[in-house]
C-alpha cells in the first residue's frame, strides 16, 4: 500500500480531467482527495454516507451546510456530518481544498 503522496500530481490530474475533485485514498475506514473549484464552478456533489472533513488549502468562497453559509479561507477546517446537504459556492479564487471521508467514497 502506497503510503507517501505528492498533492500536486493530483491537483495535475484534477486540471486534465471533466472532475473537480480526486479520491486518492480509498478505504474501508478512511478516504482522502483533493476537490478544486475555479470562480464560477459549479459543486455539484450530493450528501455522503459518512461524516467528513475540509480543510482549505487556498481560495476563498462559501460553504453551506443546511441552509447556513460558512466563509472559506486558507486553513479552515470544516466538520460535515454523514448525510448532510453542503457544497461549495461563490469562489473568487480557484478554490482548493483537502479532504477526509470517515469511511470510504462510495
Amino acid at each position: 500500500m502506497k503510503l507517501d503522496f505528492d498533492l500536486s500530481s493530483y491537483f495535475e490530474k484534477i486540471k486534465n480531467s471533466t472532475s473537480f475533485f480526486h479520491t486518492f485514498i480509498n478505504r474501508d475506514s478512511l478516504a482522502v482527495g483533493l476537490l478544486v473549484l475555479e470562480p464560477g464552478e459549479e459543486d455539484t456533489q450530493t450528501p455522503h454516507a459518512a461524516d467528513e472533513v475540509y480543510y482549505v488549502i487556498s481560495g476563498n468562497g462559501f460553504l453551506k451546510i443546511k441552509n447556513k453559509d460558512y466563509p472559506v479561507s486558507k486553513d479552515k477546517l470544516f466538520f460535515v456530518a454523514k448525510d448532510i446537504k453542503h457544497h461549495f459556492h461563490g469562489n473568487t479564487s480557484e478554490l482548493k481544498v483537502l479532504y477526509f471521508f470517515g469511511g470510504p467514497d462510495d
